[in-house]
């Protein structure tokens, strides 16, 4: 009697439901905190007021980068905080993919640290989108201890970028500066 009780909630739960879509956009997880929501915004926000008569750039926050040289969305992607993608279209898209995208990889990405990711965006990821994805601008900053750290890729390996008298990284591929204090 117990057995067909619960066998006849589990045919009535099914029915209720409601299954994701197939077309899902990113694959990537929300975001760590509230904290790191609000910095991608103001990169993001920042980024299009300064290039608001741009369109030839990508920028986003939290999406997925498929970059499988098979192409293949189950095998080899990752999800930068933010990242931005020069000489391309300015349009909405679900995810990065790369070979969608004429082969191109973020030109600068951007990494906001938390105490579960900061030491895979410091080593992983930072040899990641040196040796692999070769985006020439790589950033990471901390919220909550205001570390903020930028790298340079030069003759294949990244080079710390040296703060100026005012504390403000240059990104070459932005040709911006920045200093989250």
């Amino acid at each position: 009697m117990i057995i067909a009780q619960e066998q006849e909630l589990q045919e009535n739960i099914s029915e209720d439901v409601i299954f994701p879509p197939g077309d899902l956009y990113s694959d990537e997880p929300p975001v760590e905190t509230e904290l790191h929501l609000r910095q991608i915004i103001i990169l993001l926000q920042c980024l299009e007021w300064l290039w608001k008569d741009r369109n030839d750039f990508y920028a986003t926050g939290n999406m997925t980068i498929y970059y499988s040289p098979n192409q293949k969305k189950s095998e080899y992607f990752r999800g930068p905080d933010f990242f931005v993608v020069l000489g391309t279209e300015r349009k909405t898209r679900k995810s990065w993919v790369v070979w969608d995208e004429d082969g191109k990889y973020p030109n600068v990405i951007v990494e906001i640290l938390s105490p579960s990711t900061a030491n895979t965006d410091r080593d992983f990821k930072k040899e990641l989108y040196q040796d692999t994805f070769r985006t020439p601008d790589y950033f990471w900053f901390d919220p909550y201890t205001l570390e903020f750290a930028g790298f340079h890729l030069l003759d294949g390996k990244y080079q710390p970028l040296e703060a100026n008298e005012k504390g403000h990284l240059w990104s070459q591929q932005l040709e911006l500066y920045s200093n989250p204090k």
